[in-house]
């Protein structure tokens, strides 16, 4: 009796040791990817999403209040340098530019006029002064010859400060004039009016923004601003290489340049702070079919390893294993390898691996430890 209850512990043990053998001899179903060489980049890339600006944009408002008179253009145009734009009813102010002008033509021949005078009464003097040297005439007709001489001087001298005078009010009134028009400062695409013929506009109180009557961007130059980690950053330089993503291109991607890095943090959100990249597209060809406002993202490429040994970032355990196959048992050893540069695709293999190795990729996989079984995943899952 005793025997038997000896053999019924031994049972379970047996049974036990069995079941545990089993599952550890049925091999798990993984994914496995081949050691090879290629390149890898080293990459840091937006935390949130960027935005393309043009290079330039230009609110424009009149100076002064009035009612619009001319509106030229329409949104969408295409303009040029020096183009009006829109101008605001100012017949008055071009009636009184005439009037300046005359009044300053009036003032110009006067003054010709006067210092006319004043040359010809100089050579009375000196003619005077030459027959009072042959006893011709009195000195106190020299005298007098002299005193007109000076006189004309003074009455050209004022006839001239007159005439400045009436030309400073000409450029007055012409820049008050100028006030009234909006004109083009460059090449550009208009992007936005605000206003109709006949409407009043009125310029913005001092504090208070309102929209600008045009708003002008020149479409043959865009960039991409985007918000860069604070951490990542330091590593960023003008002039290195990007690649920029667009969600109105889908997965194209745009060859890029950085031009600029921000010398400040933004605190937009506490918790990540981002100083603000700017990235030039490289290609002129791309810039055509760039808008103003499009949402991007963009990686900026650190660093490059050409022709070196690289294996699928997510066979990376811990930044420092990986389980390689041992094609003889079809078992895994988990062996430590030392990493060079990574990205979210591919991490560099500098040692721990050899060209054509299998290492595995599914490393989540429930039972995945040093020494078991696989089998390679099929791709129906099988």
């Amino acid at each position: 009796m005793k025997t038997r209850y000896w053999l019924v512990p031994l049972t379970v043990v047996a049974i036990g040791a069995w079941i545990a053998w089993s599952a550890r001899a049925k091999p798990i179903a993984v994914t496995l990817a081949a050691v090879e060489r290629g390149m890898v980049e080293k990459t840091v890339a937006n935390t949130r999403a960027g935005t393309v600006t043009a290079c330039r944009r230009a609110k424009l408002s009149p100076s002064a209040g009035g009612q619009i008179a001319q509106l030229p253009v329409s949104e969408g145009d295409k303009v040029k340098h020096g183009q009006l734009l829109l101008e605001l009813w100012n017949k008055d102010l071009e009636a009184q530019l005439e009037l300046t002008q005359q009044e300053a033509a009036s003032a110009e021949a006067t003054a010709r006029a006067r210092c006319i005078e004043s040359e010809q009464a100089h050579r009375e003097a000196d003619r005077q002064s030459k027959l009072l040297a042959r006893k011709l005439v009195s000195e106190e007709q020299v005298d007098q010859a002299v005193s007109s001489a000076r006189s004309a001087d003074a009455a050209c001298e004022a006839a001239r400060a007159t005439a400045a005078v009436s030309r400073a009010r000409v450029g007055v009134t012409a820049a008050t004039l100028e006030k009234t028009r909006l004109i083009a400062p460059f090449d550009g695409v208009v992007a936005e009016i605000n206003g109709e013929l006949n409407e009043y506009v009125t310029p913005s109180p001092i504090g208070i923004a309102t929209p600008p009557a045009i708003d002008l961007i020149d479409s043959s130059c865009f960039y991409l601003s985007a918000p860069i980690d604070e951490v990542d950053v330091a590593a960023v330089a003008l002039g290195q290489s990007a690649r920029v993503t667009l969600d109105a291109f889908g997965k194209r991607r745009f060859d890029g340049s950085v031009r600029r890095i921000a010398d400040y943090v933004l605190d937009v959100e506490k918790q990540a702070r981002t100083v603000d990249v700017e990235v030039e597209f490289v290609n002129k060809d791309d810039i055509r079919q760039l808008l103003a406002g499009y949402s991007a993202d963009v990686e900026i490429i650190l660093d490059v390893r050409k022709d070196t040994l690289r294996i699928p970032t997510e066979a990376l355990v811990d930044n420092q294993f990986v389980y390689r196959l041992n094609a003889s048992d079809r078992t895994v050893e988990k062996r430590t390898v030392k990493i060079g540069v990574s990205n979210w695709d591919h991490t560099e293999i500098l040692d721990g691996l050899a060209d054509g190795d299998e290492v595995v990729t599914s490393v989540g996989r429930e039972g995945l430890d040093d020494g078991v079984t696989v089998k390679r995943e099929t791709d129906n899952g099988k």
